[in-house]
């Protein structure tokens, strides 16, 4: 009876203590269903931060390319500064860290890098068992392989037998061993983690093609010896969209970097740059009131200012202003825009309207 007693008498206080003991209102890390680790206080990380942290590659010219001023630049360097933008009215409040295709994921997933943009090919499993919230496409690609010009090589067929310079980690080691069994065709692939290391081992004739993204092929042809000596065969062996990331368990900050993107690519369609926003501050067009955000309030539903956009197009300009900077005709590439134009123009980039 005495123990019964005890056990009702400890009882109320054993649910004060475990009531107390529970959530205290603090936001925390959870476990999502990847395994990985949610950062659903990584957008107030940032803001209180004053600062973004982004993973570039820092070695692909075009994409992200670190010059011999130190200063970033590149079509995914401009991402990082469009969400920047957004965030700080400063696309210069980003801090760039160069990640090796490695460990690219292992430094989103851990909270070293807040963003992921890093021409990274969105897929299944990336989307789902490696943790990843992709934005929009920011470009699309696909995979080729590049010779010697005096090599006689001018398809897959050609290289049988022969040996293939890949970087381990990447989709296209994946890809170009899937193509190469589907045709039956055997070949010697030479793998390297460092993607210098890659092209090195090429451009000293260990290799007689070397694979990857065709814009990453164009880009480093650009840094060989004699680039005129080099081509790219024109078969495409996978199809590449490269998007940047944010690590799952944030939506806050994944609808940062998806409506940044998106403003981008809104601000070209609407015929919107860097050099006439403002001449758009006192437009009628409901359209693009809401756009710049001198009318609504969409900007509050993304926990930033109305005019988010206008800090963008004002401070990087728009996609057709990014891409002609880093990659257009005036540019060593050169790379023709392709897929790459709007939705109006033939191409596949679409924004979803800003309502």
């Amino acid at each position: 009876m005495r123990k019964s007693a005890l056990i009702l008498a400890i009882a109320p206080l054993i649910l004060v203590i475990n009531a107390c003991s529970g959530d205290s209102g603090q936001t925390t890390n959870t476990t999502n269903t990847s395994g990985t680790q949610a950062t659903s206080n990584r957008w107030d990380t940032v803001k209180s931060r004053g600062q973004l942290i982004c993973g570039v590659s820092g070695e692909v010219p075009g994409f992200s390319f670190v010059g011999t001023d130190g200063k970033y630049s590149g079509i995914d360097v401009d991402v990082c500064r469009a969400t920047a933008a957004a965030l700080f009215d400063n696309p210069d409040a980003v801090e760039f860290r160069n990640l090796n295709a490695k460990e690219r994921f292992t430094a989103l997933q851990t909270g070293e890098v807040d963003v992921l943009s890093r021409n990274t090919s969105w897929t299944l499993s990336r989307d789902t068992s490696v943790g990843l919230e992709f934005a929009p496409v920011v470009f699309y690609d696909g995979q080729g392989i590049m010779v010697g010009k005096n090599s006689g090589i001018k398809s897959l067929a050609d290289l049988k037998d022969k040996a293939i310079c890949v970087q381990a980690g990447t989709t296209t080691e994946q890809n170009l061993a899937d193509q190469m069994r589907k045709r039956g065709i055997t070949y010697k692939p030479v793998v390297f983690e460092d993607v210098n290391i890659t092209f090195a081992t090429y451009a000293e004739g260990r290799c007689q093609g070397i694979t990857a993204d065709r814009s990453a092929l164009v880009a480093r042809r650009t840094t060989l010896p004699k680039p005129e000596d080099n081509v790219i065969l024109d078969e495409v062996i996978s199809s590449e969209p490269l998007a940047p990331a944010v690590a799952k368990g944030d939506p806050k900050l994944a609808n940062t970097v998806k409506w940044a993107v998106y403003s981008l690519i809104k601000a070209e369609e609407l015929g919107i740059n860097s050099q006439n926003v403002g001449q758009f501050a006192n437009s009628n067009d409901p359209d693009i009131k809401r756009f710049l955000g001198t009318e609504g309030n969409l900007g509050e539903g993304l926990g930033l200012t109305n005019d988010f956009a206008a800090r963008i197009i004002k401070h990087v300009g728009n996609y057709g202003e990014i891409y002609d900077r880093n990659l257009g005709p005036k540019t060593k590439l050169n790379l023709a825009r392709g897929e790459n134009k709007l939705w109006s123009q033939g191409g596949l980039l679409y924004s979803p309207p800003f309502r």
